[in-house]
């Protein structure tokens, strides 16, 4: 499931959802990104985001065995310390649950068609991409 919203959300009740019902989960996996020291403006453009989000997600249920799997992604202006991102992903096994977690923030910070726009005590500045994040995606 992919959602986009502007609204924050409850990861617990996020959590309970996404299981509810399902005995077959032996394992959840989570990541929960935080907005850091400053703060910033996600932006995006819908329709192409989610249809991107999707595809994302596609590669992930492609690779494991999975019985559930969430993204939820925040845009608009956010605050130091609130909730940007969600990844979720449910499996039989804790060995898919934690690897496919791993692999759709990985490929979410490289392929997801978000800008950042931090708000620095310098001014406005663009996050840019870091050989970091393409040296963890590209381990996929």
């Amino acid at each position: 499931m992919i959602r986009v919203q502007r609204e924050d959300f409850d990861c617990g009740r996020e959590m309970a959802a996404l299981t509810r019902g399902n005995t077959r989960i032996g394992g959840l996996a989570t990541f929960v990104g935080l907005v850091r020291e400053v703060p910033m403006t996600l932006e995006h453009y819908p329709g192409m985001t989610e249809r991107k989000l999707a595809e994302i997600e596609d590669e992930a249920r492609r690779r494991w065995r999975l019985e559930a799997s969430l993204i939820i992604h925040r845009y608009g202006r956010l605050e130091p310390g609130e909730q940007i991102v969600l990844v979720a992903t449910a499996a039989e096994h804790r060995a898919a649950a934690l690897e496919s977690c791993a692999f759709l923030i990985d490929w979410l910070k490289t392929k997801a068609p978000f800008w950042k726009l931090e708000e620095t005590a310098s001014g406005p500045r663009w996050v840019e991409a870091r050989a970091s994040d393409d040296e963890a995606a590209a381990r996929w």
